[in-house]
């Protein structure tokens, strides 16, 4: 039987999980400085009212992914890993300190659509409180369907993130969208 922190579990919305960013992100922009463009909760938790996986995901927006060292070393530092195997090559993926609280660091190249891709969905779902709910409860469902494979449950969950992700487009074309500013 798998670890229980191997479980995929849907926490109701906890509303600590802003305040657990800030800290984190607060440390991240003293260690960081200038190399960090922007610094945002991304993922379920940095929308307020939705249901997620209790794993904070930051976005750290550099100007370039190499050479790495500038934003490795502080951010190691800080005790996160490394995760150089990552096979997301628009990506530098970090994971938390051991024995700390699930943390995913996301570093991506400013202005990338990967980078605009989760300020937008994050965006989209804070606007659009139904849209939220649908995301939810697919979510739900999906971890009661793969509760112990993460891959099957992130590749079933892409149906509805390419949707929702349309949606937003058409908003940001009506509204003009662009990213409010860095959140740390």
């Amino acid at each position: 039987m798998p670890a229980p922190d191997r479980i995929i579990y849907i926490a109701r919305y906890d509303s600590a999980w802003p305040t657990r960013f800030a800290e984190l992100a607060t440390a991240m922009r003293e260690a960081l400085g200038d190399v960090a463009l922007r610094i945002d909760h991304i993922g379920s938790t940095s929308v307020p009212g939705l249901a997620a996986k209790p794993v904070i995901d930051i976005q750290v927006s550099v100007r370039n992914l190499e050479p790495v060292d500038p934003f490795r070393i502080p951010l190691e530092g800080l005790g996160y890993v490394y995760r150089q195997s990552n096979p997301e090559l628009t990506k530098r993926y970090f994971r938390e300190p051991p024995g700390q609280s699930r943390t995913h660091i996301h570093v991506r190249r400013a202005g990338s659509f990967s980078e605009q891709y989760p300020l937008l969905f994050r965006d989209y779902l804070r606007h659009h409180r139904q849209s939220a709910g649908e995301y939810e409860r697919v979510k739900r469902l999906l971890a009661d369907q793969f509760p112990h494979d993460r891959l099957a449950y992130t590749n079933a969950k892409g149906t509805i993130a390419w949707e929702i992700i349309r949606r937003a487009d058409e908003w940001a074309q009506q509204t003009g969208w662009q990213p409010g500013p860095s959140d740390a």
